[in-house]
């Protein structure tokens, strides 16, 4: 499956994005128009016309050859871009970024069918909650299944790197759950390692020196609701004895007490670490995790995610702009580094640099100066994540590896230290093509570091 995703409008932020099939079209062709409008021929030629004046009536347009798609900008006014790089033509890679006029658009290219209900032309489409809108088809079936499994009695288990948004993921789960009582979110790294149990478990009056009263613990507060216990990695092996029984027993014991007081909570957990490496290295005991993971959900990085910048831009717009009514808008330099960024601190980064860029910009078009953060080349990070760096071994992949992925994984890490990340020469000395090589990194959530 291939999809074209009009991912943002820098002059309209806030129009909304767009997600095309091309891999059943012949020929996409991709120009201005008086409204945004789709058309799918009987020849099987698509063209998608876009209201930006900057763009060209036949802008570029996108063909399937041997080797994969192709894109052909078409004498435009001002050119089509690629990784912020002029183009004539140039063969598409998963997760390039095209621009023309003041729009920019993503290609896709799934490995796999995807969700057979994916229209060929739509948005992100109606949701239980907007924390659950995507335009990346494999975070949406995600989210379907997080959907699915609000209403059951399962753990949930949520991994990915810092700043992707698990804690809103958590309350959509609480949300959605039916559950009467409240979301509770614990940080586990946040507790001193001495006070973690009387923390979650409470402690009876006299326990300790200081122990004046009864507390009833964190655990205890969240009855009748959701307990998010974040960055699980980091509890302690004593705390996460404790924890098991309160999985298997439904009870909780209080420092200090000999009585178990039962507890009726959902629980649901996060960690920026691959817990079954640590269950592996004996750091993490392997039957909490087999409790925890009933149902694992695997958050991508924001810099596998690109087609939902626009999406994301829009929507903290919407909650840090002083006057609504006021147009906001990108110059094309700004925009153009709002994709090539790599942002290391994902979703959180970006949610930091909008509200402080509308602050500073003082509702002037929001420019380069106003993100300080977004420096480097034009296409720098847009690429592959991989492509420009040595890779880190300790990323998240996007779903538990078997024994054989593993190997497969440590030595396409070896090929890409070995020739810096260019994912050419490891195409060339695998003998594989280099969009095999783009699903490899992907499937196996290679990053760069930082």
């Amino acid at each position: 499956m291939a999809l074209l995703v009009l991912a943002f409008r820098a002059d309209e932020p806030l129009a909304p994005p767009s997600r095309h099939r091309i891999d059943t079209a012949a020929e996409t062709t991709v120009g201005r128009g008086s409204a945004r409008s789709v058309e799918r021929r009987a020849d099987r030629d698509l063209v998608l016309r876009v209201a930006d004046a900057r763009m060209s009536s036949t802008h570029f347009v996108i063909r399937r050859s041997e080797q994969g798609f192709v894109v052909r900008d078409q004498g435009s006014r001002n050119g089509t871009l690629r990784n912020g790089e002029v183009v004539a033509e140039a063969a598409l890679e998963d997760g390039d970024v095209l621009e023309a006029g003041r729009t920019f658009f993503v290609f896709r290219e799934l490995e796999e069918k995807g969700d057979a209900l994916l229209r060929p032309d739509d948005g992100p489409g109606r949701v239980a909650l907007p924390v659950l809108a995507t335009m990346a088809v494999p975070l949406a079936e995600v989210f379907r299944s997080v959907e699915r499994v609000a209403s059951s009695k399962l753990t949930v288990l949520l991994e990915a790197e810092s700043g992707t948004g698990k804690e809103l993921v958590a309350r959509a789960v609480h949300a959605l759950s039916g559950r009467k009582g409240p979301f509770v979110a614990v940080n586990c790294g946040a507790i001193p390692s001495n006070l973690v149990e009387t923390e979650l478990f409470g402690y009876r009056k006299g326990a300790f020196s200081g122990a004046n009263e009864d507390r009833p613990g964190l655990v205890r507060s969240a009855a009748g609701g959701t307990l998010f216990l974040d960055e699980l990695g980091d509890l302690p092996l004593a705390a996460q004895s404790a924890f098991l029984r309160l999985l298997q027993e439904r009870e909780v014991t209080p420092v200090g007490d000999h009585r178990a007081v039962p507890v009726d909570v959902r629980v649901v957990t996060a960690t920026h670490r691959h817990l079954a490496s640590a269950a592996e290295r004996g750091t993490f005991r392997a039957d909490l995790l087999a409790r925890l993971a009933g149902f694992t959900v695997h958050l991508p990085a924001l810099r596998e995610r690109r087609e939902d910048l626009g999406l994301l831009t829009a929507a903290f717009l919407g909650r840090f702009a002083s006057d609504p009514a006021v147009a906001v808008s990108f110059t094309l330099a700004a925009a153009r580094a709002l994709f090539a960024h790599a942002w290391p601190l994902n979703v959180r980064e970006l949610e930091k640099c909008i509200e402080r860029a509308l602050v500073i910009a003082g509702g002037k078009p929001l420019d380069l100066e106003h993100f300080p953060e977004l420096t480097g080349a034009p296409g720098e990070c847009v690429r592959s994540s991989a492509a420009a760096a040595v890779a880190d071994s300790s990323a998240l992949p996007l779903r538990p590896l078997t024994a054989d992925e593993q190997k497969h994984r440590e030595a396409l890490l070896v090929l890409l230290r070995q020739h810096s990340g260019n994912i050419s020469a490891v195409a060339r000395a695998t003998g594989k093509a280099r969009n095999q090589i783009q699903r490899w990194i992907r499937r196996y959530g290679i990053s760069r570091e930082g």
